[in-house]
């Protein structure tokens, strides 16, 4: 049996997994405000809010080292068994958050949460670098990114409607019993890597492994990388690298933007607006659709900017800027937004920036160093983005204890510009590295 465009199936589940990776994730978020009413019913308003970020701290935390576990693990044992051990043990780490008393187990199972839920970039990277030529990174990265926005539009609205049916205990169980059932068409349909997967086309085989040449090389080239062409340093080599730490760097300004929306939307449209979850429901999805068209933008811009005969690095910089330009006043226009519907759509063109931006960061890694040795950059680059987005969760409970949230949206417009510039100055050419003489 041979799947045609089975490249294309394999990134829809990795997408898939990523929604379901969002929605187990903010179902903390938007669940809170009937958490505290039954386990913390004698906190104040600063005292709840600095509880939740001391959870999420926690998660943060346990998601930055887990991206370095996890880019390593899915170095040694492949895409496919390494998807089953983030996405299984994430499952059971959503279900666990139904049996939380207070806040040592809340942080406790949101670590075990933290920890496996982390391996879904790493392992996207490494899948992307696997099955998909240079060209098409950037769009395969825009799609996976966009389960990521999606499952941020569907999380908020269906685990407030779930509340309409069940307690906040049994929405816990539902959503971590979904990415147990996605583990059947992964291990059904991703049986090895493209090279010598059964069902992949000698077509499809050869345009994938063909591609992977480099960013400056055409699709028509007839024969496949060899594992001497690609460079795949040691860890202590690929931290020497100037190039390695543009992208470590660019990762742990840039993403703590995205998490500072994720962790707060409802605490904000909750604190700002006085809004309960029912109506955090009905505008607390709107900032992810601007995510999901801006990580659509972002990919098909760079393929389209790739085909017209650009190479990786004019093409990554471009982006890059792009997503970051769009940010800076959007980030800047939130210090007054007015009415909550003006907010969540000023959240919207932010994220829609941010997303643009952050698929091709993510991309670097494949664009740098070969594929032994992608999961690993990943991996650092992903610990280094969450210890930055702890720095600023952990700042935002006071920063915004007069209810205003100014003082965070500045900070996120200060690290759009980093991320900018650490990308040019310390990679001054995006393209495949070569060891040093």
């Amino acid at each position: 049996m041979k799947l045609k465009g089975l490249r294309w199936y394999v990134i829809a589940l990795i997408a898939l997994a990523t929604i379901i990776n969002y929605i187990d994730r903010q179902a903390l978020s938007v669940l809170w405000p009937d958490i505290v009413h039954d386990l913390f019913p004698e906190k104040n308003a600063l005292e709840r809010k600095q509880i939740y970020a001391n959870i999420s701290i926690v998660f943060v935390f346990a998601y930055a080292f887990g991206q370095a576990i996890f880019g390593k693990i899915f170095d040694w044992v492949g895409t496919r068994l390494g998807f089953v051990l983030s996405i299984g043990v994430w499952s059971l780490a959503t279900v666990a958050h139904a049996f939380a008393q207070g806040v040592l187990s809340f942080a406790f199972f949101r670590a075990i949460l933290g920890v496996a839920e982390a391996g879904n970039w790493p392992g996207a990277a490494k899948g992307n670098a696997e099955w998909f030529p240079t060209k098409e990174r950037a769009l395969a990265q825009g799609i996976f990114n966009s389960g990521a926005a999606i499952g941020g539009i569907i999380a908020i609205p269906l685990i407030a409607m779930l509340t309409i049916y069940f307690n906040w205990q049994m929405v816990f169980v539902i959503v971590g019993l979904a990415g147990l059932l996605w583990l059947l068409p992964w291990m059904i349909l991703v049986k090895s890597p493209p090279g010598a997967h059964p069902w992949i086309s000698e077509e499809e085989r050869e345009y994938i492994l063909t591609g992977q040449r480099s960013g400056d090389k055409v699709a028509s080239v007839t024969s496949s990388v060899t594992a001497e062409e690609e460079y795949n340093p040691d860890t202590l080599e690929l931290l020497s690298r100037k190039q390695s730490w543009g992208v470590i760097i660019a990762s742990a300004a840039i993403d703590p933007i995205w998490w500072l929306f994720v962790f707060w939307i409802p605490i904000y449209l909750n604190e700002v607006y006085g809004m309960d979850v029912k109506s955090i429901g009905i505008y607390g999805w709107v900032p992810y659709v601007g995510a999901m068209f801006g990580a659509w933008f972002g990919g098909l811009l760079a393929q389209n900017r790739l085909k017209a005969g650009w190479n990786a690095d004019k093409t990554r910089k471009l982006t890059i800027t792009l997503g970051c330009l769009i940010m800076l006043p959007a980030l800047l226009a939130m210090a007054n937004p007015g009415a909550p519907v003006v907010a969540v759509l000023i959240m919207a063109v932010i994220l829609f920036g941010f997303q643009t931006a952050i698929g091709n960061v993510q991309t670097l890694p494949s664009d740098l160093l070969g594929k032994k040795a992608v999961g690993t950059l990943s991996g650092f680059s992903g610990m280094a983005a969450k210890l930055g987005a702890v720095g600023l969760t952990s700042l935002v409970p006071y920063l915004t204890a007069d209810g205003n949230y100014t003082p965070a949206f500045v900070i996120g417009a200060s690290l759009a510009i980093i991320a900018m510039a650490a990308v040019w100055i310390l990679i001054p050419k995006i393209e495949p590295l070569k060891k040093p003489e």
